[in-house]
């Protein structure tokens, strides 16, 4: 198939954000809310449902990390996929894999199955952050089939570097899921402090991938650190099409429409026209001369 071309024979889309709190190191009680919003979303005929960053067990675990650390045909995953059955849903936990590394996972679901698995690339070990003493850092970033549309998973730190945005982008993706578990910070100008430098970014990319980007971060509180929450779903535009409230656990829901996306690209043919062969000859270039 054409990567520029969709399956539209549906284009519309019923999408809601999971924007929970998930209790840190409790693997069976968080399974048991993915459960029930799994079910619940069904009931109401979503098409896809997103959780956030660690949803399946908390952001800072620390020395819990390999306790919680499932792999990705573990039974957990199997039952939330299918209780999912046909409606996709992406979930955020910590995989171990053969070699028992551990990693900062998601799992995009499809049909009663785990169809694909991004392992966080950048994984930030700098101020509140200390990922690097306990994760393995993933080390690519493929485009998924989600049925009539093509995805791409990015997680937190992973969209503070352009590079991974850009590699998405030229898989012709139409869905750019970004999860995250980001701290709250000092409130400017009525705004949390990330706040205003992700949704710039949220927006950004959802204009020059010529795609939607659909983004869920966490709430709650895990020792005395607060999770700001905001997930929402910017279009092709730009345009925010939905928005969760700052702070508190919440369910968003939007409905998005592929056509957007095929119109975008015909009006402005920005994809079309990148010229990959410069990007990689001037990073080669770059490269040989770190050498």
């Amino acid at each position: 198939m054409d990567l520029t071309e969709m399956d539209i024979s549906k284009p519309k889309m019923k999408v809601r954000l999971a924007q929970i709190a998930p209790r840190l190191g409790d693997v069976g009680r968080n399974r048991q809310t993915h459960l029930e919003a799994v079910r619940q979303a069904r009931a109401d005929g979503l098409d896809l449902l997103v959780f956030p960053e660690l949803s399946l067990t908390g952001y800072y675990l620390r020395d819990l990390t390999a306790e919680v650390a499932i792999t990705a045909d573990d039974p957990a995953l199997r039952e939330i996929a299918e209780a999912a059955g046909p409606m996709r849903t992406v979930v955020g936990f910590v995989e171990r894999d053969a070699e028992s590394r551990l990693f900062c996972s998601a799992a995009f679901t499809a049909d009663g199955a785990v169809r694909h698995i991004h392992r966080k690339v950048y994984l930030p070990t700098y101020g509140m952050f200390d990922e690097g003493r306990y994760l393995t850092p993933g080390e690519e970033v493929r485009a998924f089939d989600g049925g009539g549309w093509r995805g791409g998973l990015l997680i937190c730190e992973d969209a503070w570097h352009l590079s991974l945005p850009l590699l998405l982008t030229r898989q012709w993706i139409d869905l750019m899921f970004i999860i995250s578990a980001s701290p709250a910070r000092a409130l400017a100008n009525d705004r949390m402090g990330p706040q205003a430098a992700w949704e710039d970014m949220l927006a950004t990319y959802a204009r020059h991938g010529q795609c939607f980007v659909v983004y869920c971060n966490r709430a709650g509180f895990e020792d005395g650190v607060a999770f700001w929450g905001g997930s929402g779903v910017w279009a092709p535009s730009g345009q925010a099409v939905c928005r969760a409230p700052l702070l508190e656990e919440a369910m968003c829901e939007c409905e998005i429409d592929l056509r957007d996306i095929a119109e975008g690209r015909m009006a402005s043919p920005i994809l079309a026209d990148e010229r990959d062969d410069i990007t990689l000859r001037e990073l080669e270039r770059i490269l040989r001369g770190r050498a």
